[in-house]
């Protein structure tokens, strides 16, 4: 059972909630401060002029709601931002975002009745979740159009998914006696204005994109391993005296995956003996390919760059991000602009940057083993048919390539794109939702990039016939992939084979 509202959500509390269904408890400390918020902001705006409550949203802010109409207005607001277009969001970023919210609310500023988060709850716990389309938020007033369509899921109208299907809400809702939200004075504002949907995307991106890093390690490692590599270039000595944490984690996780190998060199015994400088010319490349030897540089970064998008997503998680602030504790509303999502924004494209570099890195390791010149140890494409006849891993090299140049082309910012709309009164925004989509997409391909080069390294090792030369770890990925996909010499079709292996890499930890 998980706490919310207790302390902070971390970023395994999300996960667990998420993938394993934990079961979710409200603090009741905190909700009696959601209650005692929402008694105060009722009692504090029926004599003063408070934004979306008794006014319009937005540039319409200058308008008076007349006090009849107050409880229409968030009921006008929900159904007018329903405005989401393009494909829907997976049920699994539905419930993401519905997370994310709840957690936001939990906190007490938001001026909710305390239906609203317990409604939020029993949603997540019963596995419905609103039909949320992927455009729509600017992601400056927050997702408005996102969870606009949250709002209407709430308020018993609009749709969502259950049990793997489209229904409409109200069908659902009275299917599991699910009562909808009855608007108090708020909840409409308090639900919309607000980054969960960016936050609830982003944190999902997070733990695929830590998982596509331990892919890339274990497949790096393998990378060399078959090709007989040097054991220097992810030592401990070399790897301490850069002072980068993520250098350093993944030459650790190296060394651990190839322990016990029996085809990695020491270039002490090989290059460092007596008699290593009688040769002219060195049939041994004294030093490999970058994309060999610098994989804790590359990956490095990379696994740096994952952990602060969590620090800072994770903030951003346990943060209060609508406006106003209702601040029951100092008897104010404080007007203002928490709901911008600069901070998803930069790193969501930060990681995306990351992940494009990522998959860059596995099309050159998988280039060089399908490049007969270049390693000098297997046939063209790892063929193991007849040259000529048969053409092995060539055909899925033109896809792997093509999605790598498509991450290439994804990877421009978000962040610096802000087109101001909402009569210029969003004169800046962060298109966070957009920024966290475009690295979701990105986090896609380079799975698919993976089970390219995973394929192929099988294809090597059956060529080498090394299996009995391989570390412990390195062997057990090798023969799980055999039973997704067998050894080939004839030509057939692979892309039922690919879809195989990236919900393998997607499912399952090398490091487990």
């Amino acid at each position: 059972m998980i706490s919310v509202g207790h302390k902070a959500l971390s970023l395994t509390d999300f996960s667990d909630i998420l993938y394993h269904k934990k079961r979710i408890a409200l603090d009741k400390a905190a909700v009696e401060k959601v209650e005692a918020n929402f008694n105060f902001l009722t009692d504090f705006s029926s004599d003063k002029l408070i934004y979306g409550i008794n006014t319009g949203f937005g540039p319409m802010a200058q308008y008076k709601v007349e006090t009849e109409n107050l409880l229409q207005l968030q009921y006008n607001l929900i159904r007018s931002h329903c405005s989401g277009s393009g494909d829907l969001l997976s049920p699994q970023l539905a419930k993401a975002t519905l997370i994310t919210r709840l957690n936001s609310l939990m906190q007490g500023y938001s001026g909710v009745h305390p239906d609203a988060v317990n409604l939020l709850k029993e949603l997540i716990e019963k596995d419905v979740t609103p039909c949320i389309y992927e455009h729509g938020g600017v992601g400056a007033s927050g997702d408005l159009v996102q969870l606009a369509h949250v709002g209407l899921a709430l308020i018993g109208e609009g749709e969502v998914y259950y049990e793997g299907a489209v229904h409409p809400a109200a069908e659902i809702f009275a299917r599991l006696g699910i009562r909808p939200l009855t608007i108090r004075i708020r909840e409409g504002l308090a639900i919309l204005n607000g980054t969960s949907a960016m936050t609830g995307i982003g944190l999902v991106n997070i733990l695929r994109a830590a998982r596509l890093v331990e892919w890339s390690a274990l497949l790096s490692a393998l990378t060399n391993e078959i090709v007989e590599a040097f054991s220097d270039h992810y030592s401990y000595e070399l790897n301490i005296v850069k002072h980068h944490p993520g250098q350093n984690r993944i030459a650790a996780v190296i060394r651990e995956i190839l322990h016990d190998s029996k085809m990695i060199r020491s270039r002490t015994e090989h290059l460092y003996h007596p008699g290593s400088l009688q040769q002219t010319v060195f049939e041994d490349k004294v030093q490999e390919y970058y994309s060999l030897r610098c994989v804790t540089q590359v990956l490095g970064p990379i696994d740096d760059t994952i952990r602060q998008a969590e620090k800072v997503l994770v903030d951003e998680l346990n943060s209060v991000n609508d406006n106003p602030v209702v601040d029951h504790v100092n008897h104010n509303i404080f007007h203002g602009g928490n709901f911008h999502g600069d901070y998803v924004a930069l790193e969501m494209d930060k990681l995306r940057i990351a992940i494009t570099k990522l998959s860059m890195l596995a099309e050159r390791q998988l280039n060089y083993l399908l490049n007969d010149k270049l390693n000098q140890k297997f046939p063209p494409f790892v063929n193991l048919g007849v040259l000529g006849l048969n053409f092995g891993m060539q055909g899925v090299q033109f896809t792997a390539t093509s999605t790598v140049a498509e991450n290439q082309t994804l990877s421009f910012p978000m962040y610096v794109h802000s087109i101001p709309n909402n009569n210029d009164n969003q004169d800046i925004v962060s298109m966070g939702t957009n920024a966290a989509l475009l690295t979701k997409k990105v986090i896609d391909n380079s799975f698919e990039v993976l089970s390219i080069q995973l394929m192929a390294i099988a294809q090597a090792i059956d060529y080498a016939g090394c299996q009995s030369r391989l570390a412990p770890i390195t062997l057990s990925v090798y023969e799980n992939v055999r039973k997704i996909c067998p050894a080939f010499v004839d030509d057939q079709p692979k892309y039922k084979q690919l879809q195989k292996l990236k919900g393998f890499l997607e499912q399952s930890s090398p490091l487990l």
